[in-house]
Formats: C-alpha cells, structure tokens, sequence
C-alpha cells in the first residue's frame, strides 16, 4: 500500500511543479490573449466619447482592418524589414559564433562579454546611436563619399536601409548565442575524422559543422525574426512615413487614437501569422530539438 502510495506520489511530482509556470502563462498570456480578442470584436458605443467600445462580436472588423491597403502594407513592410534584419544577422552571427566557439581558445569568455555588453545599455539609446553613425555627418557616409561612391547630400538615414541595420544590430546577439551554444558543444574530432577520410575543408563545414549547428540557426533566427516582426522602436527612430512597421501603427491606434478594435485586430493577426510561420519553418527545419 505505501508503496502504491510513493509511485502515485511521484507521478503527481511532475504535474505541481509545472503549476506556478502554468499559472504565470495563464495570468500573463492567456488573459490578455482573450482580452485581446475580445476587444477585437468591438464596436463604438453609439453615442459614446471617443474610446467607449461596447461588445458586439463583430468578427467582420477584421475583413474591414485587413481590407486597408496602409495596414496591410505595414504588416508587410514588418515581415519584410524582419526577415532582410535576420538574414544579415545570420551572415554576421554564424562567422563570428563559429570564430568564438573553435578559434578563440582561452579569449572565449572576452568575446562572449564583448557580444552581450550591448544589452548594458537602453535598447532605445543604442538606437538612437544608429542616427549618428548612419547619419549625413556619420562615419559610414563619411567613408563612402570619402570613396567617392555616393554624392556630397547623401544620407542612409531616416530610411528603410537604416531601419533594418538597426534591427539587425539590436538582435544581433539573440542570433549569435544559439549559434555559439551548438557549436560549443560539438565534438571536433569529428571535422578531423572527414578531413582524415579526405574531404575538403568546405565538404566537412557543409556535411558536419552546419548541420550539428542547425538547433542554433533555427532558435537564432526565430529568436530574430519573432521580436523583429513587432519592433516599432528602429522604424520610428531610424525610419521616415514610408518605413512604418505594423508595431507602429498599433501604437498610434492604442495611445493616439484611442482606436483599440483596429489595434487588436492587428495585435492578433500579427501573433496569428508568426505562428503559423514559425510553425512550418520549424517543421521544414526538422531538427529533433526543436520539432
């Protein structure tokens, strides 16, 4: 009978330690998940002040809101600046993972520091740095007229350009540290057993370091492209009318407008859509950490 009673308390064991997560991702996820929703649905109070909603289920605000050509254009112009910003981190982060991970030997902890030291600092100010360093009177167009290879009133900033190099440069580190974890824990002496059975350099990186390190480009570039998709930050900072990302939008339909149905529509289908995608690309990537 104890012993009946010592496997069922076990059994039990696993289920109360995952209550406290459970209840946080139900208080601060689930709730205001079907908030959202639910304000989605609304319609103005007839009558009412500017704001004043009531709950009618008018499902149809989504074909309105969808409908518009400006805010579909902000969503694409959010996937867009999004994926441009991951791709150009990849090409940046998996070099310098790979240099830190096989090749920095006891300076591994230096260069590790070195990729995290940004997030000593407001992510609103290392943006704001951008304008300087993009700016007319910046280094980069400094250099690049230097060259001759832009005219005397040339400027990258405020553009779309100038929007993506600053998304790339903030989630930069969020694609470089999974990067660096998978390779970290790769065996070497496997690259030495195919270099030992005659493969060339590129043949052993293409047939055993990527993929040991496909786990870290997937989470990298989900870890990118997620956060990335709902910056309004670098568009409102770094961009102009032209560049405005869909987290710009619900933030003036939020706090200017005072149009929270709009708002939520676009909240929601933004969610909608990531999933989706991150869904299938996870399930095309097939890699058994993360299916």
């Amino acid at each position: 009978m104890a012993e009946a009673s010592a496997v069922g308390s076990r059994s039990r064991t696993p289920y109360l330690l995952l209550l406290p997560g459970m209840a946080w991702l139900a208080v601060f996820f689930v709730v205001p998940l079907v908030s959202l929703l639910m304000q989605s649905v609304q319609t103005p109070l007839p009558g009412g002040l500017p704001g004043q909603y009531e709950q009618t289920f008018r499902f149809a605000n989504f074909v309105d809101v969808l409908s518009r050509t400006e805010f579909l254009g902000a969503l694409g112009r959010s996937f867009l600046f999004a994926l441009l910003a991951t791709v150009a981190a990849l090409l940046i982060a998996y070099p310098l993972a790979y240099a830190i991970a096989l090749r920095a030997g006891r300076a591994k902890p230096l260069f590790l520091v070195l990729v995290v030291a940004p997030f000593f600092v407001s992510f609103v100010l290392r943006t704001i740095a951008w304008r300087q360093i993009l700016g007319a009177e910046g280094p980069v167009v400094g250099a690049l007229q230097a060259l001759h290879l832009v005219p005397s009133n040339f400027s990258i900033y405020p553009s779309s350009l100038a929007v993506i190099a600053g998304l790339t440069y903030n989630f930069l580190p969020f694609m470089t540290l999974p990067i660096y974890a998978s390779l970290d824990r790769m065996d070497t002496r496997l690259i030495e057993a195919a270099q030992d059975l005659y493969s060339s350099s590129w043949t052993a990186f293409r047939k055993v370091t990527l993929p040991i390190s496909m786990p870290g480009v997937v989470a990298g570039t989900l870890l990118t492209f997620i956060p990335a998709s709902g910056d309004y930050i670098n568009a409102q900072l770094l961009g102009n009318a032209t560049t405005t990302m869909v987290g710009n939008v619900v933030d003036s339909r939020f706090l200017v407008n005072s149009d929270y149905p709009t708002a939520s529509v676009l909240s929601f289908t933004l969610m909608a859509i990531i999933l989706a995608m991150v869904f299938v690309y996870v399930r095309r990537a097939g890699t058994e950490e993360l299916v």
